[in-house]
């Protein structure tokens, strides 16, 4: 991995890139916090979609691909697959340092200075293929489409990771799948929580009315915060509150699974989406515990609820372990069945963890000040310029 070293200057420009705008995730979460570390940053992505992410890009300078137009592709990026090697290729950024967030494109996009990978995981449809399918069949055509294009995917995918002067992995078991997919051992740096998430007003949501108490303003349930995907598990977790009609499971995230997951709940479930940060505060603070059912290659949400004293039901897995500890700020289930979460939640109503202040020290390591000062140093030892 070596390219020309930019001239030091006292004040490198500094880029930002990340895969696609598209959504409301952790990743983009991180792109947040980068942004206010790199205040003067441009950032360079695929697809920016204003109406379907957090707010706060309105107010940045966000450059996209040639791609940006076509408004299925910006709806579902998935779907321009085929093309997004080669777009990725043309994202050419002029800056010294460029600090690319990365689930499998940002890290190839071409620079002029020197690049750190803030690595989320290797992609996931190229190395994780089943995580990325579901219950897809073995006629379905994203998995015809994807057995075409691995192998050609995978050596452009390799060579893209070599071009990068650092990585930097978010988690144990990212780090872990970094050395063995690309021969590169990359230093753990955990993502912080979001501050919107955790300081500030609540507000009611309004669907809520009637289920979550007669004004809304009641708690109580249990809540999931997740993409709607495949891998996420969440269908085992509505299944899992289908057995257990006494207890309340909210459900907050967007994606393909919607419908079906919306068919599959019952009186006790409710599914939401587009929420305001103030009413994911008070989905997180008014919330008994937070489920965490998916192989995570970064366990975000536990901290997020852990920020408010809320304490998780985690699956003993993937990034789970770096954030939940046991019988400080959650318990453990062992598998993501029905049964294993019913019976996890059986457990936690006989003996919740009670000490607030614990969890609230525990996500406080967690903290975006801590990530930011990291990712400073890292820039200006790229740039030649003490952070």
């Amino acid at each position: 991995m070596t390219a020309r070293r930019p001239t030091s200057t006292a004040h490198p420009r500094i880029a930002i890139a990340h895969d696609y705008l598209t959504q409301r995730g952790g990743a983009e979460r991180v792109v947040l916090s980068l942004a206010r570390a790199f205040p003067d940053a441009e950032i360079h992505t695929l697809f920016y979609a204003p109406d379907q992410t957090y707010p706060e890009f309105r107010d940045m300078r966000i450059r996209t691909s040639g791609l940006k137009s076509i408004g299925p592709f910006r709806r579902d990026p998935r779907i321009a697959l085929p093309l997004l090697a080669a777009a990725s290729s043309r994202m050419r950024i002029d800056a010294d340092v460029v600090i690319a967030s990365s689930s499998g494109w940002a890290h190839a996009f071409p620079t002029a200075g020197r690049k750190i990978v803030y690595c989320h995981s290797p992609a996931r449809w190229l190395y994780l293929p089943e995580d990325y399918l579901g219950d897809a069949g073995r006629l379905d055509p994203k998995r015809l489409l994807l057995s075409v294009l691995t192998p050609a995917l995978k050596i452009w995918d390799r060579r893209a990771a070599m071009t990068a002067h650092r990585y930097l992995a978010n988690s144990s078991v990212v780090r872990e799948r970094i050395r063995r997919v690309y021969r590169i051992d990359a230093p753990t740096l955990f993502p912080p929580f979001s501050p919107a998430v955790a300081e500030g007003e609540q507000e009611p949501i309004p669907e809520l009315a009637g289920w979550a108490g007669a004004d809304g303003t009641a708690g109580g349930h249990f809540l999931v915060v997740s993409r709607l995907q495949p891998y996420k598990h969440v269908d085992r977790v509505i299944e899992a509150f289908g057995g257990l009609p006494d207890e309340r499971l909210l459900v907050i995230g967007k994606g393909p699974e919607k419908e079906r997951l919306v068919e599959l709940a019952g009186e006790n479930v409710r599914l939401v989406e587009g929420l305001s940060d103030a009413q994911m505060r008070w989905a997180y603070g008014n919330a008994r515990a937070l489920v965490a059912a998916s192989h995570e290659d970064f366990g975000l949400t536990p901290l997020e609820a852990g920020a408010h004293g809320v304490p998780t039901i985690a699956l003993r897995a993937g990034g789970y372990l770096d954030t939940v500890e046991e019988g400080v700020n959650g318990l453990f289930f062992e598998e993501p069945t029905a049964e294993a979460i019913r019976e996890a939640v059986h457990r936690f109503d006989e003996n919740p963890p009670e000490e607030r202040t614990r969890i609230i020290d525990r996500a406080a390591r967690f903290s975006e000040e801590h990530f930011v000062d990291a990712l400073r140093i890292e820039a200006g030892r790229m740039s030649g310029v003490s952070a």
